[in-house]
């Protein structure tokens, strides 16, 4: 018979082979990959560029930015690789003033702007010689240029200067850029910018902390970029250092907020890094433009640009710098060779951000974001269905003679980030991180399409086995619409508390009590999750426990604002009013007047105020607002 002591030695010895075996079975399971990085053909539906024969490699950029005439005079000197040996350079362009075409440092040479496409602009065809090595286009854009928007000074915080700022993707880089308009196309450049004195100058690429004393600026990017993410700002700017390679810019009156919200934005390098390897641009800074910018953020490298709506002042929406960031990999470094593979940039961009958020603020957290953007991309599916446009809900859509915005919407991003945690939860973590990882690797600064994802899943991580293969349900999930059957759901337990809330008989008492120790997502959650057909009586009644009609928080107001409008709750309306006149951001300018304009008299009202707020506007948000509100077709 064993002592108590010989029982606690051979229980402690167990343990520690059991250990040991673990330890062993963990080191087994390390994974890697070898990836040969596949030769992948690029080809554009929305580009009239002939870059399969002569691509462009390089630009220097000598630019004149005028705020009178709300134009940008132009030199884009073009280095080409003349892989096919051909007489001619094929470029896009979209209402530019083309004035002087040069060759290789002076000689003039024969262009034509070809025949205007009701989408895509004017092709730019130039006469050159199989060893042409330069190409210089002498230009001016276009007041009324998509990409570009210039800002009187009341619509900015300091409402002293003007502003500018652009927005190229997706195809709106060639109205301010003769340039080869599609993802798939990578070059480097140089600029040298003139803008008013006393403004500041940034583009995506190495930027100044202070202002030039007479406007001049000069920038660089080592770092090859498509055209999409070729961008430049104007204004009176300040910077404020964050971490060691990261900062913040904004109008004076706001930047201290800012780079407040942000001050996590090291944590979230790090665990980027962490995850799928060195950030391999350099800089990471943010530039927080006016309310006008109407999309959350633009990844455009080493400067993010970010609309003034995620400052809440809690750091509560601060996941959109995580997205902005996780681009530095996903579509800044492995970019999607057309914008048919569009959830090939977003879709691992939302599942990179969610592994940052989790990593740095914990799972149930993260559960959160991802529940919400479950419910909205159930709600976006059926919107579809309704609009009898459901294969648009396929993740590789079909953009030919089509505008890559008439298709833009949530699928890419939350359908693509779904589908990425499928894999993860069927091959495992550990060996899907080791594959994203070395795929960022293998492919950096490359490109790629779902044809070669699909090859690389098959080689590293199906390798022939039906039950995974079955598992992952490739064709379904890409190439049909909707959503599989058998797909993750994101769960939070948070979330299951606030819903308990919601009765027929709430206790508006308790609701406020238990609201104090909310975050911003458990709000949405209570927001979302009422009764679409509440009523006024309890809307009024919720407004006077829980002042949502005066909320700060955008993400809350856009929800709360909906609620309102679906039940013609008019005491919101004038704040409603003021939202949709102040705020850009489609995100929410989308749903609100989709909202108002179910109902005849609800139209009228959202085209009253949409006659007020288009001026501030960008024509991203305008455009979408236009066929919303049924003003085109």
């Amino acid at each position: 018979m064993l002592n108590i002591r010989s029982i606690l030695f051979f229980v402690g010895t167990c343990c520690l082979f059991a250990a040991c075996e673990d330890a062993q079975e963990q080191e087994s399971t390390t994974y890697s990959f070898d990836m040969e990085p596949l030769t992948i053909d690029v080809t554009d539906p929305n580009s009239a560029a002939n870059f399969s024969e002569v691509a462009v490699t390089h630009l220097d950029w000598d630019a004149v930015v005028n705020f009178d005439t709300k134009t940008i005079e132009a030199t884009a000197l073009w280095t080409i690789d003349n892989k096919a040996g051909s007489e001619k350079l094929i470029l896009d362009t979209d209402d530019l003033t083309i004035k002087n075409v040069t060759l290789d440092g002076g000689e003039k040479t024969q262009f034509e702007l070809k025949e205007e496409h009701p989408i895509y602009g004017r092709a730019l065809e130039i006469e050159i010689f199989p060893e042409t090595k330069q190409v210089a286009i002498e230009y001016a854009t276009s007041p009324a240029a998509y990409a570009v928007q210039w800002l009187n000074p009341q619509q900015t915080a300091g409402k002293e200067q003007p502003f500018l700022f652009t927005q190229s993707q997706a195809i709106l880089a060639r109205t301010w850029l003769p340039c080869q308009d599609g993802p798939g196309v990578r070059f480097t450049y140089n600029a040298n910018v003139q803008v008013p004195e006393g403004l500041m100058a940034l583009m995506s690429a190495e930027n100044p902390t202070e202002k030039s004393d007479n406007g001049a600026y000069s920038f660089k990017m080592e770092q090859p970029i498509p055209s999409y993410l070729f961008a430049l700002s104007v204004g009176d700017l300040a910077f404020q250092k964050i971490g060691s390679n990261s900062g913040v810019y904004a109008e004076p009156s706001v930047v201290a907020a800012a780079a407040k919200e942000f001050e996590d934005l090291p944590k979230m390098i790090k665990a980027a890094e962490a995850l799928y390897g060195p950030y391999r641009w350099g800089q990471y800074d943010i530039i927080v433009l006016p309310p006008s910018f109407p999309y959350g953020g633009m990844e455009n490298p080493r400067l993010t640009f970010a609309t003034p709506t995620i400052l809440a002042g809690d750091k509560s929406l601060t996941s959109l710098v995580a997205h902005e960031l996780a681009h530095s990999w996903s579509g800044n470094l492995v970019t999607n060779t057309n914008w048919e593979e569009f959830w090939l940039n977003e879709g691992f961009t939302v599942y990179f951000e969610q592994r940052i958020m989790e990593a740095i603020y914990g799972r149930e957290y993260s559960e959160m974001l991802a529940s919400l953007e479950y419910e909205g991309l159930k709600e976006e599916i059926e919107s579809f269905r309704a609009n009898k446009t459901l294969p648009d809900t396929r993740l590789k859509v079909e953009l030919e003679g089509r505008d890559p915005e008439e298709t833009f919407s949530g699928i890419p991003y939350n359908k693509g980030y779904l589908f990425l945690r499928n894999i993860e939860e069927t091959v495992g973590r550990e060996k899907f991180d080791a594959f994203l990882k070395e795929y960022f690797d293998a492919y950096g600064f490359k490109v790629m399409n779902t044809e070669a994802f699909i090859q690389l899943l098959n080689i590293h991580l199906i390798e022939g086995d039906e039950t995974i293969a079955e598992q992952l349900n490739l064709n379904e999930w890409i190439f049909e619409p909707g959503l599989p059957a058998k797909h993750p759901i994101p769960t939070s337990d948070k979330f299951a508390e606030v819903e308990k809330l919601i009765t027929d008989d709430m206790d508006y008492a308790s609701i406020k009590e238990t609201a104090a120790n909310w975050s911003t997502h458990e709000w949405l959650r209570f927001v979302n999750k009422l009764p679409r057909d509440i009523g006024t009586e309890k809307m009024a009644q919720l407004d006077e426990t829980l002042d949502l009609t005066n909320s700060t928080n955008a993400e809350i107001q856009a929800a709360w604002y909906k609620l309102a409008i679906a039940n013609q709750y008019e005491a919101a309306y004038p704040n409603i009013e003021a939202f949709l006149v102040n705020v850009g951001r489609y995100k929410f300018l989308g749903p609100l007047y989709t909202e108002f304009a179910k109902t005849p008299g609800g139209l009228v009202q959202a085209i009253q105020i949409y006659e007020k707020a288009r001026p501030n506007y960008h024509s991203v948000s305008s455009g979408r607002a236009d066929k919303v509100l049924g003003l085109v077709k």
